[in-house]
């Protein structure tokens, strides 16, 4: 389950960056997430659930923004919606494509609490 590593690095950005700027812990954290990302969000929920409390994150609220899948074909150049990593392009049938969108794993923004707050 990478997905447990995937939220201890979220923590520990999360820990880096309320140290940065002082602030008393994380309210808001945004996430994207693709699609094709290859992560499985109820492993990402255990994990988030099992490693979070105690912690900058223990209150945030989590926002989650799936970013859908989009391909391009390297043969005809159509751009076509990808559920998976193995769609082939509707316009030719090629297999020979390339992940335009969807494979997206970051912190798009924290909202900090300030020490005074």
């Amino acid at each position: 389950m990478h997905e447990l590593s995937i939220v201890m690095s979220i923590l520990d950005i999360a820990n880096n960056t309320v140290e940065l700027h002082h602030a008393k812990e994380v309210e808001v954290i945004e996430l994207d997430i693709g699609e094709i990302a290859g992560i499985e969000m109820p492993a990402l929920d255990f994990a988030w659930q099992a490693a979070i409390p105690g912690t900058v994150l223990q209150k945030a609220e989590r926002q989650i923004n799936h970013i859908p899948g989009i391909g391009k074909c390297l043969e005809c150049g159509a751009t076509f919606p990808m559920p998976n990593l193995y769609t082939p392009c509707p316009e030719c049938n090629s297999y020979f494509t390339d992940v335009i969108a969807g494979k997206e794993l970051k912190i798009k923004s924290l909202t900090l609490a300030t020490a005074e707050d």
